[in-house]
């Protein structure tokens, strides 16, 4: 019963996208380890980004330095 955790930053990931990813994790985990789809689970986090943090910094600090000229 194979779990795949997805996290991903709340910057507007629509449900086309969602479904693609959980179509994608579940059809990767039954190609490569033969897993069946009816017990593949797949959970999308979405993480704000002043919660998500690279480098020592937040994501939004981070975003806010590459919008600047």
């Amino acid at each position: 019963m194979p779990y795949v955790n997805i996290k991903v930053t709340d910057e507007n990931v629509t449900a086309v996208q969602k479904r693609q990813l959980i179509e994608g994790a579940t059809l990767l985990l039954e190609q490569v380890l033969n897993k069946p789809r009816s017990t593949t689970y797949v959970v999308i986090d979405e993480i704000n980004t002043d919660n998500w943090g690279v480098g020592g910094e937040t994501v939004t600090a981070l975003r806010g330095k590459s919008s600047q000229p």
